[in-house]
């Protein structure tokens, strides 16, 4: 059975991109994970916000841009949107509720991860109670603004239980399971 995972890169502050969306603080901090090489062999799947699908990329510029994971990724993506387009990107399906896209996303994912990008998604999939874990790549840097690793107006109490935590040169990758 597919699970979804919400996998993110993050700084040391809680911010996911900066002002605006943007990623290029990311560029910086991006090198060699055991952690995240080992989980891209276990996606099966891709569940984006639009947002994200259409966002900054830290690889803009190289020839990693436009490419899940920078290129080390290929598979079925599917973006949930409320603005579907009438020219569809090769490879993506775009779905207007998130009830499809989970479903889509999980028969797409040949019982390996469905990976959710995007913290308005995440935080959707999580209200739904159809999140299973969530994967942090801490970085070592503050940026003061920009897009919140979750952010729940009224603030809410999401418990997780750590299943892993590992150190990388340049992050800390720490691996939950979100607790129902």
């Amino acid at each position: 059975m597919s699970r979804l995972l919400y996998s993110v890169a993050v700084s040391a502050d809680g911010f996911i991109a900066g002002p605006g969306g943007d990623m290029s603080w990311l560029s910086a901090h991006v090198g060699p994970n055991p952690v995240v090489d080992e989980l891209i062999g276990q996606v099966g799947s891709i569940l984006a916000g639009n947002r994200t699908f259409r966002g900054d990329d830290p690889y803009r510029g190289t020839e990693k841009e436009g490419e899940a994971f920078g290129g080390g990724w290929a598979g079925p993506q599917f973006v949930l949107t409320h603005h579907i387009p009438d020219n569809p990107a090769p490879g993506v399906t775009f779905l207007g509720d998130l009830s499809s896209a989970v479903a889509a996303a999980k028969a797409a994912a040949g019982g390996k991860y469905v990976n959710v990008l995007g913290a308005d998604v995440a935080r959707q999939c999580l209200e739904a109670g159809v999140l299973d874990e969530v994967l942090t790549i801490v970085a070592p840097v503050l940026l003061g603004d920009g897009v919140r690793l979750f952010e729940h107006p009224g603030g809410t109490n999401v418990r997780l239980e750590r299943l892993r935590v590992g150190h990388v040169p340049h992050a800390v990758n720490i691996w939950y399971r979100v607790v129902s």
